[in-house]
């Protein structure tokens, strides 16, 4: 096998759907063949067990690992559902200091042998949590949704990661709504990644089902939604694949730039 590439998911600011975004990835590329690695580096705010139904199977975590407290085989959750995905969850109580980034980089090193595909969901924003993560990352994705304090934050958040010399991102532009596109009350994902000068790997439409799933505790991959075949699509860019890039709403002439079945290239993996 192939060592693994870490897959950084980063955004601005919290509340933007980084955290759902990482998950329905994860669980795509799963369903995919890959075999896929969850590591929660948002310590203190721990959320990926929740998100993927593993709450009630957590004994060890990604701190745990770092200090030597269990093994990285104990820590990391199978998935049951999932065969190929496993969850290596963040501590509940600590805090983002206690986490060593050259251990976190050491544990990351370590799964590069074991799997196809590591996504890492950082904390929001560019406080310590980012800094400390971003070493390890081969890859970048940032999240963003459609309005101007989102598009604001991404913008500092990508210029911290320019110092930092972390891979140039790659944008994901979430809850986007076609009505309002089509007003010309919200920006298009094109706008949005024209803003930020960024790659756009792909969009995702605001789905109320993806909600109702979460509400009846049950995997959003689960339901077959709009939301789901967006981050199966984006799944499938991530693996290097050439994929029809769709836009969610119509453009306004001049400003909103429509987009419906524009085949969009993406950069072959290094």
């Amino acid at each position: 096998m192939a060592r693994a590439k870490a897959w950084l998911i980063a955004s601005g600011k919290g509340g933007v759907g980084k955290s759902m975004a990482t998950a329905g990835l994860a669980v795509a590329l799963s369903r995919q063949g890959k075999k896929v690695v969850v590591v929660d580096a948002d310590i203190g705010l721990r959320d990926q067990d929740a998100i993927l139904g593993l709450e009630n199977r957590i004994v060890y975590d990604i701190l745990d690992v770092i200090n030597k407290g269990c093994t990285l085989d104990q820590a990391l959750v199978k998935h049951s559902l999932y065969e190929r995905l496993s969850l290596l969850p963040a501590s509940q109580f600590a805090r983002v200091k206690n986490m060593d980034p050259k251990g976190f980089r050491k544990v990351i090193s370590q799964l590069k042998s074991r799997c196809d595909f590591i996504l890492i969901d950082c904390p929001a924003g560019v406080e310590r949590g980012l800094r400390g993560v971003v070493d390890a990352a081969d890859e970048v994705i940032l999240v963003s949704t459609p309005d101007d304090v989102c598009i604001r934050d991404v913008e500092k958040t990508a210029g911290v990661l320019a110092q930092k010399k972390a891979p140039r991102p790659r944008l994901i532009v979430n809850r986007l709504i076609p009505e309002l596109i089509e007003a010309g009350e919200m920006y298009s994902a094109q706008v949005v990644a024209e803003t930020l000068d960024l790659g756009l790997l792909g969009e995702i439409p605001q789905d109320e089902m993806i909600y109702r799933a979460l509400l009846k505790h049950m995997s959003p991959m689960e339901v077959e939604c709009e939301g789901r075949r967006a981050m199966e699509r984006i799944a499938l860019r991530m693996m290097g694949q050439e994929v029809l890039l769709p836009s969610y709403g119509k453009a306004e002439k001049g400003l909103l730039s429509r987009l419906f079945h524009r085949k969009v290239k993406v950069m072959k993996l290094q």
